[in-house]
């Protein structure tokens, strides 16, 4: 017989979590959350590997590869159970058979954590995970010690997750799913205190069927924020006036550019480098200018909505901007992974055509007529499925040259994006391929950006191999 001992962490009980899934950015993140409550934690997934199987093991998180039910032996109080896993897993199905308790992650974090704090949400279809990690600087530097968990690592905290005893949490709201067994939006569990919403366009196509089904997710939302809470988005978005005008009960606040509104940005330098963030107050104007190594209209964009999020707590419009001005980012967006006196190669997460757009555009106003190659995997879901190949093309302009990379799991012919006469571009599947035309298409001042939302199966480590090879 197996004996438990269960010790107590405050007011709660400590206890065994084991997670299945354990791999992905959330669930990963949320294991370091549990750890740092004070219980025992384990998981597993079907690849375990780095980074996150590194952060995890340093934090005394022990990970089991594969899903073989001997790991439920002995039994875990609890089960946490991501939102990869479905019915037919070995795991999954020893948990239901054997009545072990269970909830997603979704849920374990709102009960658990988000229940006891004043959170901060981010949502949108683009910039969740930078203007998280923006808004988790400001309040870390006016000195509120915020708790996050955030879909990538911020590089001003250097890990994706962490929980402290103040009042405040930031966490990146998704709409995908949260478990096969609770189809709603993951954000629907966080009791969202500020919501952001940056954005809104069809994506996720794997679970939705269009970007009403997407509306109807966000609405829900909308119902959970409090009637003295505060909700954040952009001016003149149609899709998402869409559902706010079903119904809305809490503050809202608009931002844009141009004089109108209380909430401005006003660009100094074009390429976003240089701005100004204005409020205009009841009493008087707020007014301060970022001064950063960042470009692109959307990171301005992302910039004056965590501005504004953390301005409902009392942080003033100069100490945000501050802030921001020392902000170093995200790893994965735009974060330059190798740079000589003629080549800078930089990862970037980007995985719909806005994305691309917008960070392409972004670089492009920074680096004036230098050479920009991008190079693209479109491995998401939706990319996948072809849903934005009809918007592929046009969303690479700001590049003189595109190779796409057609893995094995594109379900569609990528052939007619290498048709677009206005640039140079190509498609290739295999790796070494992609190898060479990328080294052969070097010119002098080269910009070379790789954008994928998953490992791209090497391909940032061979390249940069083969440049020290050289």
């Amino acid at each position: 017989m197996t004996i438990k001992f269960i010790c107590f962490v405050g007011n709660d009980l400590a206890m065994h979590i084991h997670i299945l899934g354990i791999c992905g950015t959330f669930m990963g993140s949320l294991a370091l959350i549990a750890k740092e409550q004070g219980h025992q934690v384990s998981g597993c997934d079907a690849n375990v590997y780095p980074p996150m199987s590194l952060q995890l093991e340093m934090q005394g998180i022990s990970l089991v590869e594969g899903f073989d039910v001997k790991q439920l032996d002995p039994c875990p109080d609890l089960i946490i159970i991501g939102n990869a896993m479905v019915r037919g897993n070995p795991c999954v199905e020893y948990v239901l058979n054997n009545k072990i308790p269970y909830v997603s992650g979704p849920q374990w974090l709102g009960d658990n954590i988000l229940q006891h704090k004043h959170v901060f949400s981010v949502s949108g279809t683009h910039g969740k995970t930078t203007t998280s990690s923006m808004l988790a600087k400001i309040l870390d530097s006016s000195g509120l010690n915020p708790g996050f968990l955030i879909g990538g690592i911020p590089q001003d905290f250097g890990k994706s997750a962490r929980l402290t005893n103040t009042d405040y949490f930031v966490i990146e709201a998704d709409e995908y799913d949260t478990a096969f067994f609770d189809k709603r939006s993951k954000f629907i569990h966080y009791s969202s205190d500020t919501l952001i919403i940056n954005n809104l366009e069809f994506d996720h196509a794997d679970i939705f069927d269009d970007i009403s089904a997407i509306q109807k997710q966000f609405h829900h939302l909308v119902r959970t924020i409090p009637s003295d809470g505060n909700i954040i988005l952009p001016k003149e978005c149609e899709a998402i006036e869409a559902f706010m005008d079903q119904g809305c009960w809490s503050n809202k606040h608009y931002f844009g550019e141009g004089a109108d509104g209380l909430w401005r940005y006003q660009l100094i330098e074009t390429d976003g480098s240089k701005f100004k963030i204005i409020y205009d107050g009841s009493n008087q104007t707020e007014e301060a200018t970022v001064e950063w190594r960042h470009s692109g209209l959307h990171n301005v964009t992302n910039a004056i909505a965590a501005t504004m999020a953390a301005h409902t707590i009392g942080i003033s419009v100069n100490q945000a901007c501050a802030a921001l001005s020392d902000f170093i980012g995200v790893k994965r967006r735009m974060e330059v992974i190798y740079s000589d006196c003629n080549i800078t190669v930089y990862d970037d997460f980007a995985h719909h055509p806005t994305a691309i757009k917008t960070t392409l555009e972004g670089l492009r106003a920074k680096v004036g007529s230098e050479f920009i190659l991008a190079i693209i995997e479109p491995r998401s879901a939706t990319m996948r499925m072809g849903v934005h190949g009809h918007n592929l093309a046009s969303s690479v302009l700001s590049a003189d040259q595109v190779i796409w990379y057609q893995n094995s799991s594109v379900n569609w012919d990528m052939a007619d994006l290498s048709q677009d006469a206005s640039l140079l571009c190509s498609v290739v599947n295999d790796l070494e391929t992609l190898i060479e035309m990328t080294r052969s298409s070097i010119q002098e001042k080269t910009h070379i950006v790789i954008m994928s939302n998953g490992g791209f199966e090497g391909f940032h480590e061979k390249l940069l191999k083969s440049f020290h090879h050289n």
